[in-house]
């Protein structure tokens, strides 16, 4: 394998409390050789970084891949594609598939397809058969074949009793249990956030409640059988208080939020676009304030997209849509643009939540770019603006939610398992 040599980036690796120092990065042989200041070009490939920010591979932890079953949305391949030009080189795929990935086998599938691609892929596999939450999976066998985590992402496991035993048993197999938080009852029917904009619209709501009620039943089962938790998507002012209130107490739950919960509200659904709609939806301006709060705090500790792709005939009808957007190569450039920009976040940090962290939280081999570590790396300009335009982009959909939107922050070079897999020079 060539050597790669960045030279005079500015260095920011949370993993080793770097933060800014002007470094070169020598790569050999899949893993970061030497992290110094004016190393020798010798026969290495020589990329010039000055100006540019050099960080660990971006880490999300939330992602649709749509393979198997729903490969006209986007597959493995693909979605990796898109990883690669958003600077992500680990992600975690949810198991909403068709099949649901519930069975050895379909874990089996996605890590051999994942073998090639321009990112890891690292898997979620079902807490429930068919993710109907009627019956748990066996979930030893599933984490023999090398599932990372477990969820009933799209759905919550609603059956209280399945849920803790699912906590129990992924605890002891030490593997996090990733909960989709909602009251199904309470959430029936809606498209959007309850509130002035659905009843303007004229459509049905989905009330914060319903938000809210699921993520307390998790603290409460975390906090009476001492296993850890860790909340998806997390979209409301109190489901963001609730974590915060339990960590402080020693519960062992973590939270993440998307991008679009910390930059948009309820307001950007006035134009019935459903590429803006998702589930948890967008919510008030208040609930949007919280979220960055916690991600400041560090109450939410990780940023994930939940990068759900959908065709443009599948969106084309606000009412009759899909939930779900893109987002993994808009994720670092809207954190950049509205949590750095505002000085929510310094840059040091949100790289901690966008990659460090959530490696951490997985037990995956990245988020730093010690020598040793495997060579998995981003490179991008924070002061360069673009428009994201969805047909430029690199997966099979085009529903991005902040297409038209001109953000700060573009990923320059992607390198997984020391091979640059995006190129933007």
């Amino acid at each position: 394998m060539s050597k790669l040599l960045i030279k005079g980036a500015k260095v920011i690796d949370p993993g080793q409390k770097i933060e800014g120092a002007l470094l070169d990065v020598l790569i050999e042989n899949g893993k970061i050789a030497a992290l110094k200041r004016d190393l020798p070009t010798g026969d290495a490939e020589v990329v010039d970084g000055r100006g540019c920010v050099a960080a660990p591979g971006l880490v999300d932890m939330h992602v649709h891949l749509r393979d198997p079953g729903f490969t006209e949305k986007e597959d493995i391949l693909t979605g990796c594609e898109a990883a690669a030009a958003g600077g992500v080189t680990s992600l975690l795929c949810m198991p909403n598939t068709r099949p649901a990935i519930d069975s050895p086998e379909t874990v089996r599938y996605v890590l051999e397809k994942s073998a090639d691609a321009k990112a890891r892929v690292y898997v979620a596999a079902a807490i429930t058969r068919g993710l109907n939450g009627e019956a748990l999976c066996g979930m030893e066998q599933l984490a023999e074949a090398g599932a990372s985590a477990f969820s009933d992402d799209g759905r919550p496991v609603a059956d209280s009793r399945l849920m803790a035993e699912a906590m129990q048993r992924a605890a002891a197999l030490g593997r996090p249990v990733v909960s989709h938080c909602e009251d199904l009852f309470l959430s029936a029917g809606g498209l959007m956030n309850e509130g002035a904009v659905s009843r303007k619209l004229g459509v049905p709501g989905v009330p914060a409640a319903a938000e809210n009620c699921a993520t307390a039943r998790e603290i409460a089962l975390a906090e009476s059988y001492g296993v850890p938790i860790h909340i998806c998507h997390v979209s409301t002012a109190v489901s963001a208080a609730m974590i915060r209130d339990a960590q402080r107490r020693g519960v062992r739950v973590t939270g993440e939020t998307a991008p679009h919960y910390f930059a948009l509200t309820e307001e950007a659904l006035l134009d019935r676009d459903a590429d803006k709609r998702m589930s948890p939806p967008l919510r008030t301006e208040e609930d949007r304030l919280a979220i960055c709060e916690a991600l400041r705090d560090g109450t939410l500790a990780v940023i994930a997209t939940d990068h759900a792709p959908h065709t443009p005939q599948e969106k084309a009808d606000f009412e009759k849509a899909p939930n779900g957007s893109i987002g993994m190569e808009t994720s670092l450039a809207a954190g950049i643009t509205e949590l750095v920009g505002p000085g929510i976040l310094t840059l040091y940090q949100l790289l901690e939540r966008m990659s460090t962290t959530p490696a951490r939280l997985l037990g995956l081999p990245a988020g730093s770019l010690e020598p040793g570590a495997p060579a998995d790396l981003v490179l991008f300009n924070h002061r360069e603006s673009w428009t994201v335009d969805p047909k430029a982009l690199h997966g099979k959909s085009e529903n991005a939610v902040f297409k038209g939107r001109t953000l700060l922050g573009r990923v320059r070079l992607t390198v997984c398992r020391g091979a640059v897999v995006y190129r933007a020079l």
